[in-house]
């Protein structure tokens, strides 16, 4: 393994951990951003976000497996 693979392969894994926190950080706002402008009721509105949470959850979960999947 010469010095460009090693440099490459640890630029790799800061970028993705850089890209990752970027799109968690963004859903996050998503979130809370759709239900600050409803009139609903704070308990609902609070359901809501938990949902949209655990949506966003799922949806990495189900690219982190597309993703092992693609290896193969």
């Amino acid at each position: 393994m010469n010095a460009n693979q090693i440099i490459n392969m640890i630029l790799r894994q800061v970028m993705r951990r850089f890209v990752n926190k970027g799109i968690d950080a963004g859903v996050n706002m998503a979130v809370r951003r759709r239900g600050a402008g409803s009139d609903q009721d704070p308990e609902a509105a609070r359901r809501q976000t938990a949902q949209g949470r655990e949506t966003a959850r799922r949806a990495k979960q189900a690219m982190r497996i597309g993703r092992r999947i693609g290896r193969f």
